[in-house]
């Protein structure tokens, strides 16, 4: 493939070949079900070269070359042209010139092995490239959404009493690969022992040959891959991982991943997994407890690993000779719970708080961290300039802090974590628009008229009523926070941070596009009854 290719979530051709609308048909070429299609154009230029980046389906219609001049060298001479581009497959449209697919063509496709594709006359180009976008689409959703589900998976098991044999069994079932750390290489493993390992066991060539990469590695984060082959002759993927900050082969630590085949989400997966495990097996230095805090609750709220792995790294002048006071020379035991945060155990309820800093002071150092903290009741804080974040456990009271506007969202198990963020930046919303210290987005209460409903019905009601603002995010959050604050424009756009005039044209357009009068009383409260269960 041609490395000008970005990484966007290729389709597979046989899965453009299997659109039931299209009606595509592979006449000629190479028959690979995977071959994969990064990219849709159209061109009638004879050479296409100059045209094509490399991955794309290339749809043409034959307007270059008329039915007289389709025979000798002139489709293979086109065909070659366009392999030498880098394309993954021609479509060639029946209609307006040509009534089949040339012959010369399908040949030289076959001499090629460049996959054909008989586009019907009825099939517009436009449509296939719809398809094509929707189908990216479709793949990049389920992507983002295995990832997030990973990591939140993993966050959770890395705050529990045995964070390290949790977070690679995570890992090995998310990837369906042996995973596996690698301790230190000494004179019974030079390289490097397997202290903790999770997932089917591959052939002992395949662990050799992990090992060895793993013992390659740099100094610091580094990575190196390979590949090996499986009991049954399938063919494997050898990565090998360095964690933490730079560290003598007297204390390096790596991790190791079998794994038969490498999905579009499987690298973020694993990037959440060495930031992890490069948290909870680094070197204990007092100093640096807050940062590494700080991005296990960024992990666990959804951050991307690459924002929060700078905080894994010491401060200057927190890393010097062991001896020191406040340093400890002893790096976290692998399977053993060190210093990290005590947490609930399985089926324990967190609580999320989000906060902004109100006035000008401003302190990030290590005792307001702390003292945030001790105000909270938890360890598990992050405090990033004027924004806060923390995760209480258990369902413990939430108090305010001196300085700080608070949202607290209503307890949840860890699997819901993503909800109990949004609820509790919800309510910091409210909070900063009412102008009070703390709002808690607590569950509907007990009794009154929403007792009297059944909840599966009820939901079903509410997204039935929503439904026309189901793809408009911004309009549906504008509508909600706007009815919670009765109708206040100004308050409304304080809690968005928009213009007042934003306020009014989103609560316009989804009045329009609901259909309702958002001035009746009786149409709000049917609207937020909707937003409450939905």
């Amino acid at each position: 493939m041609n490395d000008r290719v970005p990484p966007t979530a290729p389709v597979p051709l046989s899965t453009l070949l299997r659109h039931p609308a299209l009606g595509l048909r592979q006449v000629a070429g190479g028959r690979e079900a995977d071959t994969p299609v990064y990219f849709v154009h159209t061109s009638e230029m004879e050479d296409p070269v100059p045209y094509l980046l490399g991955g794309e389906l290339l749809l043409s219609a034959g307007v270059h070359c008329p039915e007289a001049a389709g025979a000798g060298t002139y489709w293979d001479r086109y065909v070659a042209r366009t392999v030498q581009a880098g394309a993954a497959a021609l479509g060639f449209g029946i209609a307006p010139v040509h009534d089949t697919v040339p012959r010369a063509l399908a040949e030289a496709c076959d001499r090629h092995g460049l996959p054909l594709v008989e586009v019907p006359r009825q099939t517009t180009f436009t449509a296939v490239a719809s398809a094509v976008w929707d189908a990216m689409a479709e793949r990049r959703h389920h992507e983002l959404r295995s990832l997030t589900e990973a990591q939140q998976s993993l966050a959770t098991a890395a705050a529990r009493p045995h964070p390290v044999p949790a977070v690679l069994r995570q890992l090995s079932q998310h990837l369906g690969a042996w995973t596996v750390l690698y301790g230190p290489a000494g004179p019974d493993a030079p390289d490097g022992a397997e202290l903790v390992a999770a997932g089917p066991r591959p052939p002992r060539e395949a662990r050799r040959t992990l090992g060895a990469l793993a013992a390659r590695l740099r100094s610091g984060p580094s990575s190196a891959a390979g590949r090996a082959t499986g009991a049954t002759g399938e063919e494997l993927l050898l990565t090998a991982y360095g964690l933490g900050g730079p560290a003598g082969p007297e204390d390096r630590l790596a991790l190791g991943v079998c794994a038969p085949r490498r999905d579009g989400a499987d690298g973020a997966i694993v990037g959440v997994a060495v930031v992890l495990l490069s948290l909870l097996t680094a070197r204990r230095v007092v100093g640096a407890e807050a940062g590494r805090t700080s991005a296990l609750v960024r992990l666990m709220l959804g951050a991307e690993p690459a924002r929060v792995a700078a905080l894994l790294s010491p401060t200057p002048g927190q890393s010097g000779q062991s001896g020191q006071p406040g340093q400890s020379d002893q790096p976290g035991q692998p399977g053993q719970p060190g210093t990290s945060p005590e947490s609930p155990e399985d089926g324990g309820l967190w609580t999320v708080v989000h906060g902004r800093r109100r006035g000008r002071g401003r302190d990030d150092g290590l005792l307001a961290t702390a003292a945030l903290a001790a105000g909270l009741g938890t360890p598990l804080v992050d405090l990033d300039g004027d924004a806060l974040s923390a995760l209480v456990p258990g369902e413990g009271e939430v108090r305010a802090q001196p300085g700080w506007t608070l949202g607290v969202g209503a307890p949840v198990p860890a699997a819901d974590l993503t909800r109990g963020g949004a609820d509790a930046a919800r309510a910091l919303r409210r909070a900063v628009a009412e102008r009070v210290p703390l709002v808690r987005d607590g569950p509907a209460r007990s009794g009154g008229v929403g007792s009297l409903v059944d909840p599966v019905e009820a939901g079903a009601h509410g997204r039935a009523l929503l439904a026309p603002l189901e793809s408009a995010p911004a309009l549906l959050e504008t509508l909600r926070v706007w009815l919670s604050l009765h109708g206040s424009w100004d308050r409304t756009a304080v809690a968005l941070e928009v213009h007042r005039n934003t306020v009014r044209q989103r609560i316009a357009r989804a009045g329009a596009l609901l259909d309702v009068d958002l001035g009746d009383a009786d149409v709000r409260m049917e609207l937020w009854f909707a937003l409450k269960w939905a």
